[in-house]
């Protein structure tokens, strides 16, 4: 007797396999499917009715982790333990978001390198990847939860401006998370398929999106012909977002109780109050004409009138920067069609005023601009379903391609399910001074470590100009063209020297190997996530142990004793801890030699520096 599966929340039928739309945002975060008897996109709620989760992560006593609504009150409670805007470090290095760091009430490891962000709560370090995985795993036990169903596949959507770098690490978050992300789209994408741009294949459209989140703000020109969406241009400010209209009325009201920048980053708790205020008091603003509260005894009001003026410069700048995306495209405003508007600070009033004035045009609001991107790519996962049939759905790689990197990693340039022909390039560098050449092993799979992958192929670029360890600059470029063909070139940029090979992936797999390679990647995904950050962490220990040790003998004369003494501590204490298999100490050791080294290579810096003006050789 064949067994037919009945939803109980729903008493529909269900599918044999859902495929998810998942909009993993700044602020908040949701999870959409494709209704099955309406086939309309809807986000899914719990019985309070809400979709959203806060992106928000608390690390409590005892390994308790809670995500979302239970993790926000920690957000004033424990700030050093509670992650938020985690999407703002994906794919990101200390250096990039140096000037902003304040902004975190979490301890992000400075550095001073171009290696991945860390953030260390209590004595454990975390990726951004793992943090972002916590959060998707969430939504993944929520739709399980409401639908009674297994959900193992999703579509994830990402800002149309992330590089590749970000793109990954959403990808392996994903899968950290035990999700099969057969597609990473962009937002701007997503927001256009759920208002049915694109859907029609004579359709021909020239669409203006503009996305004002929690944290960032982007616009999107993008070109619709026969279903294919093009980005034209992409512009914004990835530090502009309701956050800073939530800042300007705490700046308001810090006038108002006399308080300084510094009395806030001495009080945490205080910082996070007075901001989870001022965003309720924004919510307010959109509705109502004046918002007031009392907070310790003291009343705070203001009205929408005085919200406007505070908020107006910044809604100004995202207008230049429709103007400069509009610029970039080659289009007058116009030439747009359609314009769009996604994420909860478009529904300010004086944003709507603004962007309508603008683009001269009605826009494009009937839908929850919160859930607007996570509604499209559901539309997109129906399509990569098979359920859209007026779809012509490309060519994919059915398994990912990439090249070996030091400690065995397995480093993706051209991630399974991307459309082919496809092509994507990357930069390396030598380990060792002198070092003449250089192996390319090109490996295909989905786990982190090359030795659990299938090996296509492998060349030596020789030649390499005899430099120091970094200075070569080495460029990988995979194409793989409609036939499935993959050509693989290595390129010195400094000194021309290259080399290349043409391999064909798919020779001799089946599509039991493929689903069987898959599988294996989601089932050891967290042991594979751990071997990678131990690897990482351990190339990272090895070579600024060497740094430093080659920095002292070289500076001697210029530290004392007594520094001298304690780097060599700290030097074999990273020898000690690479000796274990412990990441965390590892990476503790890592940052006591940093927080050592960083006060007298400074120094040195500034006296080579003071050398040179004066005329001396160094």
């Amino acid at each position: 007797m064949a067994k037919i599966p009945i939803n109980i929340a729903t008493g529909s039928l269900q599918q044999n396999e859902v495929i998810v739309g998942i909009d993993l945002g700044t602020t908040n975060s949701l999870i959409a499917i494709i209704h099955p008897e309406s086939k309309k996109p809807v986000a899914l709620k719990e019985h309070d009715g809400n979709a959203l989760v806060p992106s928000v992560i608390y690390f409590g006593k005892n390994g308790n982790i809670l995500v979302g609504d239970e993790a926000k009150p920690y957000l004033t409670l424990e700030p050093q333990n509670t992650i938020f805007s985690v999407k703002r470090l994906m794919g990101k290095s200390y250096n990039d978001i140096r000037d902003h760091a304040s902004f975190f009430t979490y301890k992000i490891i400075d550095d001073n390198t171009e290696s991945l962000v860390k953030i260390q709560v209590g004595e454990t370090f975390y990726s951004p990847i793992e943090l972002s995985s916590f959060i998707l795993k969430e939504l993944k036990n929520r739709a399980e939860h409401i639908l009674k169903m297994p959900v193992q596949k999703a579509v994830i959507t990402v800002p149309a401006y992330f590089n590749d770098a970000q793109r990954q690490a959403t990808r392996a978050a994903g899968k950290l998370a035990g999700l099969d992300v057969l597609r990473i789209i962009n937002e701007p994408t997503a927001a256009s398929l759920a208002y049915g741009l694109g859907l029609k294949p004579e359709e021909s459209k020239t669409v203006a999106v503009y996305d004002l989140g929690g944290g960032t703000f982007d616009i999107s020109i993008l070109r619709i012909v026969n279903g294919v969406f093009e980005v034209l241009a992409t512009h914004g400010d990835t530090y502009l977002g309701g956050d800073d209209f939530d800042r300007a009325i705490m700046q308001y009201w810090m006038q108002q109780l006399g308080i300084t920048e510094n009395d806030l980053a001495q009080n945490k708790e205080q910082a996070q109050s007075l901001r989870l205020l001022a965003e309720k008091a924004k919510k307010h603003l959109s509705v109502s004409g004046v918002f007031q509260e009392t907070i310790n005894g003291k009343e705070l009001t203001i009205s929408r009138e005085r919200f406007e003026s505070l908020i107006s410069d910044a809604v100004n700048k995202t207008l230049e920067c429709c103007s400069a995306a509009l610029s970039d495209a080659g289009l007058r405003v116009e030439d747009i069609d359609e314009v769009i508007m996604v994420g909860g600070s478009s529904r300010v009033p004086l944003v709507k005023e603004r962007v309508k004035s603008f683009f001269k045009k009605e826009l494009n609001d009937s839908l929850n601009p919160d859930e607007v991107v996570a509604l499209g790519a559901a539309v997109q996962a129906d399509i990569l379903a098979g359920n859209n049939k007026d779809f012509l759905l490309l060519d994919v790689i059915p398994l990912s391609l990439g090249i070996e990197t030091m400690g065995g990693l397995m480093d993706v340039l051209i991630p399974r399910n991307s459309k082919i022909p496809a092509k994507a390039s990357r930069q390396y560098t030598t380990q060792k001074d002198g070092q003449p050449g250089m192996k390319i092993a090109i490996y295909q799979g989905e786990r982190d470590l090359v030795q659990h992958n299938r090996k296509l192929a492998e060349f030596i670029l020789k030649g390499i100009p005899a430099m120091p360890a970094g200075l070569p600059k080495v460029e990988i470029s995979f194409l793989i063209n409609a036939d499935g063909i993959l050509t693989v070139k290595a390129k010195e940029l400094r000194s021309g020297v290259e080399q290349s090979i043409e391999v064909k992936p798919q020779y001799g797999l089946t599509d039991e190997e493929v689903e069987k390679m898959l599988m294996e990647s989601l089932l050891h995904a967290r042991e594979d996530i751990a071997k990678r950050a131990l690897i990482e962490a351990a190339t990272e220990a090895e070579q600024l142990s060497d740094t430093a040790e080659k920095f002292i003998q070289k500076n001697k004369e210029l530290l004392s004793e007594e520094e001298v003494a304690q780097t060599k501590k700290a030097i074999e204490n990273v020898r000690i801890a690479l000796a274990g298999t412990d990441k965390d100490k590892i990476q503790l050791a890592i940052e006591e030699l940093n927080r050592i080294t960083q006060p007298f290579a400074e120094r040195v810096m500034n006296e080579a520096v003071r050398s040179v003006l004066q005329g001396k050789k160094l």
